[in-house]
């Protein structure tokens, strides 16, 4: 299991510095004109990967059934596709990545990179690191309940991103179509 504590280290400290990427570009979008949408369900967002991190040390070290087997490397490889899917998706948004809604009024939605296959590719991402880490190491427990906490979490977010994004179009832009 020493693995799995280090995925989980580093996945922390990732999430650590993804923050500071993430202020350091609200604070440039917010010098451009760009404004913050209070209601985004960050706080949910915020609870779920604490109940995430939480609930992987507990099972990790409580659980009887905790461990490696055939399972690991295809969880494994599922967490890799998670993060790699996040990853572009941070790319291709570039300062326009935060972890807050924070729209460029006037300014069209990017379309191009992940965003050709999926409307909200770093939420699938994150779903897929979400289930698949705790699974990879036999923590069931934490893999749904932080799954199903997601999903409760990312209905509120991607409707307040829509209206946002919506309300943000370019003039005379036509809505775009999910």
């Amino acid at each position: 299991m020493i693995l799995a504590w280090v995925l989980l280290g580093a996945l922390a400290l990732q999430r650590l510095a993804e923050l500071a990427v993430a202020r350091r570009h609200a604070q440039r979008l917010f010098a451009a004109g760009a404004v913050l949408v209070r209601d985004d369900a960050y706080g949910r967002i915020v609870a779920v990967h604490a109940a995430f991190f939480g609930g992987f040390a507990a099972e990790a070290l409580l659980a009887p059934w905790s461990g490696t087997g055939w399972w690991t490397v295809p969880a494994l490889l599922v967490f890799a596709a998670g993060q790699g899917l996040r990853l572009w998706t941070m790319r291709t948004l570039g300062d326009r990545w935060t972890t807050r809604v924070v729209v460029l009024p006037g300014r069209a939605r990017i379309e191009h990179g992940p965003f050709r296959l999926l409307r909200h590719p770093n939420y699938v991402g994150v779903g897929l690191e979400l289930a698949a880490l705790p699974l990879a190491f036999g923590l069931p427990l934490t893999a749904v309940a932080a799954s199903l906490l997601n999903v409760l979490a990312l209905g509120a977010r991607i409707r307040c991103e829509e209206a946002a994004l919506e309300r943000a179009a370019p003039a005379g832009a036509e809505p775009s179509s999910a």
